[in-house]
Formats: C-alpha cells, sequence, structure tokens
C-alpha cells in the first residue's frame, strides 16, 4: 500500500480499531483547511522485559497539552491513551514501531475552533528517521516562529510548514538537513529536531522560548546529569556553534544524530570521541531498559 502501512495494518479512528483505508475523513475539516490539529511522535522498542513505549505518558500528556492550548476538545485520559496504544501494537504484531496519534478537528469554515475532534493513532515500523550517518546541515534561511505568534511547545500540524519549507531548501541544495534560528539570530532547532554542541569537554543546548523543547531532549539532559557531563542550556549565535568541537541532533524520530558539517564548517573532533557519540549509545541503552538508573519504566 506504502511505506507506513500494508493489507495487514489495523489502525484507531474515532474509537475504532479499522484497517486503514476503511477511516474517513472530512473534506470540510479545520485541520485540512487551517492546520489546526495536534500530533504526537512517539517510540516503542523491544526489550528484554517486553515491549515498551518510551515516555508514553509525557507524551500524552503533551498531546492533550497541544489540544487545551489550541481549544480542541480532548476527553481521553492519558491512561486510556497508552493502553489503546499498547492494544494497537499488539494487534499490528510490532515492537519496535514508530506510533504518530492525531488530533483532527471536524467541519468548520471559520476561525474559531471546531467544537469536534477525531483521533487517530497509527504505528508502523521506522528506522531512525534521519539514518546513521554524520549530517551535512545548512543554515536556513527560515526562522523558527515568533513564539508570541503561536504556542511553539505545541505540536500542531499547521507548525509544521515551518519544517517543511527548511527542509526542502536544505535538500534542494545538496544538505542533508537544516538548521533554524530564532528571531533573535540564535541557534534554535533543525526542522524536527534539537540540537547540542559541545566545546572542550561541556555541552551547551539552546533555552526553551523559540524551540520545542522536546521529550528526547529532555532524557538528553537528564543522561548528562547521572552521568556527570556538563550541559548548560542557553543562547548562542550561529558563529559561536561553527566555532564548536562537534554537534548533535536530538528527537524521537531521530533518537541521536551527530552533526558532520554546518555550511562549509566541518566538526573538528571525531565523532566516536564526541560527547554526542557516548549519549547515543547511552540513550539506546536507555530506550532498551539497559541503564542501570534508568529514567522510565516498562508499562
Amino acid at each position: 500500500m506504502n511505506a507506513y502501512s500494508n493489507n495487514q495494518t489495523v489502525i484507531y479512528h474515532n474509537g475504532e480499531f479499522l484497517k486503514p483505508k476503511a477511516a474517513t475523513s472530512s473534506l470540510y475539516s479545520q485541520t485540512l483547511h487551517y492546520g489546526n490539529g495536534v500530533f504526537e511522535g512517539i517510540r516503542t522498542y523491544k526489550t528484554t522485559e517486553g515491549t515498551k513505549i518510551f515516555k508514553a505518558e509525557a507524551h500524552y500528556e503533551r498531546l492533550k497539552y497541544g489540544a487545551k492550548v489550541m481549544g480542541i476538545p480532548f476527553n481521553y485520559t492519558v491512561e486510556e491513551l497508552v493502553a489503546i496504544t499498547y492494544d494497537l501494537l499488539r494487534r499490528n504484531q510490532l515492537e519496535d514501531a514508530y506510533i504518530r496519534p492525531l488530533i483532527t478537528t471536524g467541519d468548520s469554515m471559520g476561525l474559531y475552533t471546531s467544537k469536534e475532534s477525531i483521533l487517530t493513532i497509527q504505528c508502523w515500523a521506522w528506522p531512525k528517521l534521519m539514518g546513521d550517518n554524520l549530517l551535512r546541515v545548512k543554515t536556513s534561511s527560515f526562522e523558527r516562529p515568533n513564539p508570541k505568534s503561536c504556542f511553539v511547545e505545541a505540536k500542531v500540524t499547521g507548525h509544521y510548514i515551518n519544517s517543511i519549507l527548511s527542509t526542502n531548501e536544505a535538500k534542494d541544495a545538496g544538505y542533508d538537513e537544516a538548521l533554524l534560528l530564532d528571531m533573535y539570530g540564535n541557534v534554535a532547532e533543525c526542522s524536527g529536531a534539537n540540537i547540542f554542541m559541545e566545546k572542550d569537554g561541556q555541552l551547551f543546548t539552546p533555552k526553551k522560548g523559540s524551540i520545542m523543547a522536546g521529550i528526547t531532549r529532555s532524557t538528553i539532559l537528564e543522561i548528562c546529569q547521572e552521568e556527570g557531563i556538563p550541559v548548560e542550556e542557553k543562547h548562542f549565535k550561529l558563529e559561536e556553534l561553527k566555532q564548536a568541537d562537534s554537534a548533535f541532533f536530538t528527537g524521537t524520530a531521530a533518537e541521536v544524530v551527530g552533526l558532520k558539517s554546518l555550511d562549509d564548517y566541518e566538526f573538528p573532533l571525531k565523532w566516536s570521541e564526541s560527547l554526542g557519540y557516548k549519549l547515543m549509545k547511552l540513550y539506546q541503552k536507555e530506550v532498551l531498559g539497559q541503564r542501570k538508573n534508568k529514567l522510565s519504566k516498562v508499562l
């Protein structure tokens, strides 16, 4: 059928488990016309203790937050959402998978939020979004949205036009990814992941405000604290990033991936000797439940 489903695929849609072709959506949905919908990206892993959705509660809390700030009615509890998702994984016989919950709105051609919503949850086997190779990154001509123009920490469908524009620009120019700055010229994030840089044995990552403060980002910060790796959240400019020893992106779909270069600057520290590489390995152990100090539990 496509890269995300086949004839055996089951999705959860509007209270039912269905085949993808049996699910319908309205041509008058406010999500379709204006981008007023909310989604999440979640991963599940096969561990020695069974199938584990990594930080399921945190993801579904953020989904509910997005619905709240966008005025979308949504009455599922976090516990219900987690239970439905495990049921969906079992029906699709998936253990290592990507999970995409999506809240769409009802019919409305006006700009006041529709009073109807539909929950759809899909899952499929999906390798790391950005692959395992080091990335060649281009500074984008597009900026992250002004935080006074929207709720930048909500995963609203319409916000990702910004990501599509920056990704198209970078890939059309022969790069792997785009790096966006904020309205003040500070480094923000890439099209769909957060960034960390290493300088003189310390890590730095942009402060909250203009970024999507990712759940993988917060996990890396927690691992750093547990492992005694110095890390600071601060604003920094592109020029400072282009003097860094190493850099990497973090995100649920991307996990942890290193940068080879930014524009014409090549990061000098060998990736295998960087803190990013160490954290990539620690993160892999974390999601598989293999770290001594686990940040999450199997549900």
